[in-house]
């Protein structure tokens, strides 16, 4: 997937150096990335550098892959290559070395951008993008520059660890289809139904809208185009990036989930879903529900099954930071921890923090009367909350260093709806008020009443993380439960 290109493409000489190095080796190189308070202490991150959306996540062979965008070279976008980390449990992750890379001369020699997993038997499947560089005639990447043309490539492995790949030579998808005046043509996503495979690819149409273009196949080499297997609306705002203005649909996933279909999709800097009917006759979907997953620093989302059959959903979480700010970290972003999604009887789009979460509570975090209500007081930026109220009553909970506000989120009875950032959350009739948020050292996840996630990045100067005030207020019956998490790793950097 395609991230603020830089005005010149750095040359791979030192991929093969890059994919040598061990944890070992990065800790040396990293460590005083180790005290840098800003940085998670349970959120899946690389070692360092810059990381972007989830890749191909998948459950195989006992073990949790998850698979990401990384640029090996810097904190800042470029040189995209994949990432590999392995988990018993999606919440400690341990780090492998990156599962491929650009290959000069290939259809990926600029970079192998995003894609996702299939297991087929023994051996796993990655359909990914590759990218060249082009001339404008050529370009599939319409960002103003025009030299940058997108594939959709394949590779597997009959490793038991996923640690060896092997890429076909050519595209199984070297062209959008004829006639279409596309804007990106990117982030492959495939499945098997019954005894065809199939897949969404990300697009757009100049001035009419985004779109998920739908292929089929037999053996996932050779792929017959069929249709848009839906499509958007253009906003009328022309912008140099087609992402910004609704022409472009990016990282589109499409799956069945409690009897009905779910299409996800990137676009206007959010991530929307909608719920529907798919016509297997047809193989088109007529979505009936549609809605945000979240209101803020939360983009490019995948999703896989876990070993309990559950639709997982990861998204990647960006900094909301300049360039140099994270060159001079020397790191830049991180995995959202892993959401469990459902669907209402009715296709409202369900979300829930995984419960084995709770596992990683250190112990609970006192509460403090105020003349308002409660005050909970999370050292170094980092914990857990949960509030829960009732119905009949208003109530607001601010989150602050003390001084400085950083989320604010209130609920209205009348409305029976939250209004967080300008946005209004409207619940379901008999839904309850609640709130479940993460603290992580410079983010704040949170989900409201397992409607819609709220995930938002703070910044701070100094060598210490600031306590966080987790102040509630209200006229009825509030509880609020919080916990201090522990960290994954002793330093961040190895697992």
């Amino acid at each position: 997937m395609k991230r603020s290109l830089s005005p010149t493409r750095r040359e791979f000489l030192a991929t093969a150096a890059t994919l040598a190095l061990t944890p070992r080796a990065l800790l040396a190189q990293s460590s005083p990335l180790a005290s840098d308070p800003r940085r998670p202490k349970f959120h899946l991150l690389p070692a360092k550098n810059w990381m972007n959306d989830p890749n191909g996540p998948i459950f195989f062979n006992g073990k949790y892959h998850m698979f990401f965008q990384y640029n090996p070279h810097a904190a800042t976008w470029g040189d995209m290559s994949w990432y590999h980390s392995t988990s018993p449990d999606m919440l400690h992750w341990t780090h492998a070395p990156l599962a491929f890379a650009p290959t000069p001369g290939s259809p990926d020699a600029f970079g192998c951008f995003s894609g996702s997993a299939l297991a087929v038997g023994k051996r796993v499947y990655q359909v990914y993008t590759g990218v060249v560089e082009s001339t404008p005639d050529k370009a599939t990447i319409r960002d103003g520059s025009d030299k940058l043309q997108e594939s959709q490539c394949l590779a597997y492995s009959d490793d038991p660890q996923l640690i060896h790949w092997t890429k076909l030579p050519q595209p199984i998808v070297p062209l959008p289809p004829a006639g279409m005046a596309i804007t990106g043509f990117r982030d492959p996503s495939a499945w098997k139904q019954g005894d065809t495979y199939y897949m969404t690819v990300g697009s757009g149409i100049a001035r009419v809208g985004g779109c998920v273009l739908l292929y089929r196949s037999k053996d996932l080499k050779t792929w017959e185009y069929l249709h848009p297997l839906t499509s958007g609306t253009w906003n009328g705002k022309k912008t140099p990036n087609p992402c910004d203005d609704g022409e472009m649909w990016e990282c589109p996933e499409f799956f069945a989930l409690d009897g009905m279909h779910v299409l996800i999709y990137s676009t206007l800097g959010k991530v929307f879903w909608q719920s529907g009917k798919l016509d297997v006759a047809t193989m088109k979907f007529t979505p009936t529900k549609t809605g945000l997953l979240d209101l803020d620093a939360f983009y490019a989302p995948k999703t896989q099954l876990d070993a309990q059959g559950r639709r997982i959903l990861w998204g990647w979480i960006p900094e909301r930071r300049n360039d140099k700010a994270m060159l001079e970290a020397g790191w830049s972003g991180m995995m959202s921890l892993p959401r469990v999604m459902r669907l209402d009887s009715d296709g409202t789009l369900r979300l829930q923090s995984l419960p084995e979460a709770a596992k990683l509570r250190a112990g609970t975090v006192p509460a403090e009367k105020t003349r308002e209500g409660t005050l909970h007081t999370l050292p170094a930026a980092n914990g857990e909350v949960l509030c829960r109220a009732s119905s009949g009553k208003n109530f607001e909970l601010s989150i602050s260093t003390g001084t400085t506000e950083l989320m604010h989120i209130a609920y209205s009875s009348a409305r029976h709806a939250f209004l967080a950032d300008g946005h209004e959350i409207a619940l379901q009739p008999g839904d309850l008020p609640r709130l479940h948020a993460f603290v992580d050292g410079s983010v704040i996840e949170l989900i409201v009443s397992e409607r819609i996630g709220y995930t938002k990045r703070f910044y701070y100067e100094g060598s210490t993380a600031p306590d966080i005030h987790v102040h509630t207020t209200g006229l009825g019956e509030v509880t609020v439960d919080a916990w201090k998490i522990r960290p994954i790793s002793i330093n961040r950097l190895t697992t």
